[in-house]
């Protein structure tokens, strides 16, 4: 190796141990004061703040299972809230209502449980102006610089809406995407092994960060409440080239999957990087196994945050922690700890969820360390 080389590598390494020691320091605080109730946002795919920065989405409830409540905003200069949306009725408090901003911040998108329909909704940030987009859907993840979201029928019962669909927030235009018929017909092998020739759907899909390409896993109704694990049986991760219109690869296992910024690469559960161009996989070195982790990347590259049981870190059982960690491995740091036991009473619990900011200088969170599950927030040092 050239001396070049070598400098080059040194240096390399010094910085990625700069981005982590960035966060060794960071302070974890609630991000509001009010008592008494449920404050969640909504999972690590979706970051709680608006693309400028200004305010912060989340999901509130007074119930003990959080499964009705509202969806609302905080300013974070004023700390003022600004309720969007009342009587809200959610799947869990695992992802809440999967509110999440779009078209630059001007809108946030939820999905809601209406006299026994599900349906999704946007909001004007500005006027508070609601519209119904789409019914008998839910809500994917989009990206919040435009007005593309994806839906899909429910995983239970997808109904007339088993394939995915975009839908633009702007002109209320839906159409199909990618069509589970297509997945089946692609993926004939891999799909009988995991599902039979029971029907499929198309769940969970996720659009990169440049609107390019999107995943999604595939899902088949195994019941009918859909506030229980027997609802569906949900697996596979298949990426999905919308610009191309040509599948890239499909994987048994979904794990927990999120976007790096560069719309190509794929981070998944246990420090795996995947090239989506390939379905190649490679570990992140020198990193421990975060278990239970549901990895987020910095969209401004360099860390990435995880949330993870603490039992291999020195805790018990009931521990959890937020980690940031260096995306080329070596260095990570826990910004905090917590018992992570009780919380919102939602058959399904709601996990940490970690989400950086849009500039890369906040991780949000949810805690459960008292009845109520909380939203946190910890910033980097400067």
């Amino acid at each position: 190796m050239s001396r070049r080389a070598i400098w080059l590598l040194l240096a390399s390494l010094a910085c990625r141990a700069d981005e982590v020691a960035r966060w060794e320091k960071a302070r974890a605080r609630p991000l509001t004061s009010v008592p008494g109730r449920h404050s969640i946002h909504t999972y690590v795919n979706a970051s709680p703040e608006s693309p400028d920065g200004k305010r912060v989405l989340f999901y509130t409830s007074v119930e003990r299972e959080a499964y009705r409540g509202e969806v609302r905003f905080l300013d974070r200069e004023s700390g003022r809230e600004t309720v969007l949306a009342r009587g809200v009725e959610v799947e869990d408090a695992h992802r809440a209502a999967c509110q999440q901003w779009i078209s630059g911040g001007k809108r946030a998108v939820f999905h809601d449980y209406r006299r026994g329909e599900w349906m999704v909704v946007a909001v004007d940030a500005g006027s508070l102006r609601e519209t119904i987009l789409a019914r008998g859907r839910m809500l994917g993840w989009g990206r919040p610089a435009g007005d593309l979201v994806p839906v899909y029928g429910p995983h239970w019962a997808p109904g007339a809406h088993p394939d995915l669909e975009l839908l633009n927030a702007a002109t209320g235009e839906i159409r199909v995407a990618v069509t589970a018929a297509d997945v089946r017909k692609t993926y004939p092998e891999m799909v009988a092994r995991e599902f039979g020739e029971r029907p499929i759907s198309i769940f969970f899909p996720i659009l990169s960060p440049d609107g390019s390409r999107v995943f999604f896993k595939l899902a088949t109704p195994t019941g009918k409440d859909f506030r229980s694990k027997d609802a569906s049986h949900r697996e596979m991760l298949v990426a999905y080239d919308l610009a191309a219109r040509r599948f890239l690869f499909a994987r048994a296992k979904w794990g927990h999957p999120a976007w790096m910024p560069d719309s190509r690469t794929i981070m998944n559960m246990y420090n795996v990087l995947i090239d989506s161009d390939l379905g190649a996989e490679r570990l992140i070195p020198g990193l421990p196994k975060f278990r239970g982790s549901h990895p987020c990347p910095n969209p401004k590259g360099g860390v990435w945050a995880t949330d993870s049981l603490l039992d291999a870190f020195g805790g018990s059982a009931a521990d959890w922690g937020v980690a940031v960690a260096g995306v080329t491995g070596g260095g990570y740091t826990f910004l905090h700890r917590f018992d992570n036991t009780k919380g919102a009473a939602s058959w399904r619990v709601s996990h940490p969820h970690p989400s950086f900011s849009p500039d890369g200088e906040r991780v949000y969170f949810n805690v459960n360390e008292t009845e109520w599950t909380q939203l946190f927030v910890a910033d980097a040092a400067r």
